[in-house]
């Protein structure tokens, strides 16, 4: 295992809960601290990117960077 991949549910109450950026602190340093490399889903907006780039994250994923498309309308992305 690489990767430990934060869920959406965490990440969505991020600004709006206080609880939430605890929770996802502590699972980013639990994370970096066995080695691996720690990934947000559901974001959705600049604010939240930044906290989470404050906080360590590595990756992310979500609305911020595009809405999901379909696989058949993309270019291949193994040649």
């Amino acid at each position: 295992m690489d990767f430990l991949k934060i869920d959406g549910f965490f990440i969505k109450g991020l600004l709006s809960d206080h609880m939430n950026p605890a929770i996802v602190e502590a699972i980013t340093q639990i994370g970096h601290t066995a080695g691996l490399q720690v990934i947000a889903e559901w974001v959705v907006n600049e604010a939240m990117l930044g906290r989470l780039r404050e906080i360590g994250i590595d990756f992310a994923h979500g609305y911020a960077f595009g809405r999901p498309a379909m696989l058949v309308s993309q270019p291949a992305l193994v040649g």
